[in-house]
């Protein structure tokens, strides 16, 4: 089994940030969420790689790299257009041939792995699998209608009245049938060839559509809320480890990672947080389920819920809560702001704040 990880989209909810950086290297709990999909179908026992690219195909290139880092064979494959799913399989023929293989969105974010999702497939009679999960609005889905039996009966794509709230997870398997599918759809009216189309066509043209309601933790990392809850759900997990310096002063509880050649000065850490290489932390407050890059520099600040990435600097600034900053961001005091943020900062960005 091969798989075909999708790494094109430009990530247009998340603008401004998006405009600099591809939405697929941000990061959870410091490490890019495109990661955890990689290592996820690595764990399952697949190791070559179709991975499509778009406009940010040279920064993607040069984090994930040949795939060795996770024990993978990659094979960039890039797409002229944001064109629909089934337009990113149709451009991948060549790579996949018969193969069976998982299609994985690499800005989705899915806990327990799909090892076995992956051996059930293989040892199971259908054409395709889909995952499906409750969402409160599934209008921003793609969405399946099940009967009673459990059987599809009905998929649509962002549909303005859903069937259901049985949201399509971005995880799918396919044979070599999707390859007709898709060849056989015309776009949608938004212009692009839709996965969904082309299940609907499998399951029109007598193919077996197996689907399956997870309950595990799953979320497409496609808006800031997303993000920062992915953020949450990573944290819980992490067990204390303090690599770096930490002073006399300085009061740690719950659990916090401190990587090596970070610094800790007169701080108050309430965990779970994690804090990357060579930041420096002085004087100031960081509340749970924050993440802060590396080579940070945090004064006299207090911030929690949020995530800062590489090379960003905050000071003097009060209560930062339900935040995404970006790299190479400032954040410092300035007249007549508010005493409490939200911020949502693109790369590269000043910002003036009252202390």
């Amino acid at each position: 089994m091969k798989a075909l990880v999708l790494a094109g989209g430009r990530g247009t909810r998340l603008r401004p940030l998006t405009n600099t950086s591809a939405k697929q290297l941000f990061p959870v709990a410091n490490k890019p969420v495109l990661f955890y999909g990689l290592e996820a179908i690595r764990d399952a026992g697949i190791t070559d790689v179709g991975m499509i690219v778009g406009d940010t195909a040279a920064e993607i290139r040069r984090v994930v790299g040949d795939g060795a880092q996770f024990g993978l064979r990659i094979t960039y494959i890039p797409q002229e257009a944001p064109l629909g799913l089934a337009h990113c399989v149709l451009i991948a023929r060549d790579y996949l041939g018969d193969d069976d293989f998982v299609m994985y969105l690499g800005d989705n974010f899915l806990i327990g792995g799909i090892h076995d999702m992956v051996q059930a497939f293989g040892e199971g009679d259908y054409s395709a699998q889909i995952l499906l999960t409750p969402v409160d609005d599934p209008r921003s889905y793609g969405v399946a209608q099940l009967n009673r039996s459990g059987q599809i009966v009905g998929l649509a794509e962002k549909p303005d009245e859903p069937a259901s709230d049985l949201a399509i997870v971005g995880v799918y398997l396919f044979t070599r049938a999707v390859h007709d599918a898709v060849r056989a759809i015309t776009p949608s009216p938004r212009g692009e060839l839709e996965i969904t189309d082309a299940l609907q066509w499998l399951i029109d043209t007598g193919h077996h559509v197996h689907s399956h309601v997870i309950t595990g933790y799953w979320k497409d990392t496609g808006r800031v809320q997303d993000m920062l809850e992915c953020n949450r759900m990573v944290l819980e997990s992490i067990e204390t480890r303090l690599a770096g310096t930490v002073d006399g002063r300085t009061e740690i509880t719950g659990r916090v990672v401190l990587e090596a050649g970070a610094v800790l000065e007169d701080c108050v850490i309430r965990g779970p947080v994690v804090i990357g290489a060579d930041s420096k932390i002085t004087g100031s407050y960081l509340g749970p389920f924050t993440s802060i890059g590396a080579g940070c520099t945090l004064e006299d600040a207090e911030i929690e819920y949020s995530i800062v990435m590489n090379s960003s600097a905050i000071r003097g600034v009060a209560r930062i809560e339900a935040s995404l900053i970006g790299k190479g961001v400032e954040v410092m005091p300035a007249r007549r702001a508010p005493n409490t943020h939200q911020l949502v900062i693109g790369d590269h960005s000043t910002v003036r704040l009252r202390g």
